[in-house]
């Protein structure tokens, strides 16, 4: 597996993987923030896209990832875990303090439990009618 930047020349292919593990079109609401990072997880063998991670800066001190997820057939694999790490490597390079991302742990499970792995913290915590769910702010120090 191997992790690539693209930019959004490659929005087709975010778009298309992000209707495989959403089932959605809406990736976020703007690509037009500073420092913009988009992943891709690229599959060795066929060299096909599995999964995709969206961040951005949120502050002069904190990079947010906004969005990313790996294709049903592919997950527990470690390339979430992957996406993130690299992400969080790239922030760090930048030199942001803190990351941070979002989540809805009724609709994935999976992001709660990765982030608590890695040793974020819950920050902030809410319900979203827009999302029928709660969300989760999840930080950590970089």
């Amino acid at each position: 597996m191997r992790v690539e930047t693209v930019g959004l020349a490659q929005m087709g292919v975010i778009r298309t993987l992000n209707r495989a593990v959403f089932g959605e079109d809406h990736i976020i609401n703007s690509f037009d923030h500073d420092d913009l990072i988009m992943l891709l997880a690229v599959a060795q063998a066929g060299g096909a896209p599995v999964g995709f991670k969206v961040g951005y800066r949120l502050s002069a001190d904190v990079f947010y990832s906004a969005k990313g997820g790996v294709r049903p057939d592919w997950r527990r694999q470690g390339i979430a875990r992957l996406l993130l790490d690299d992400l969080m490597r790239r922030a760090a390079r930048r030199g942001y303090d803190r990351f941070a991302y979002d989540t809805f742990p009724n609709k994935h499970p999976g992001m709660t439990v990765l982030g608590l792995d890695e040793g974020f913290e819950v920050t902030r915590a809410g319900y979203s009618a827009r999302y029928e769910d709660y969300r989760l702010r999840f930080e950590k120090a970089l």
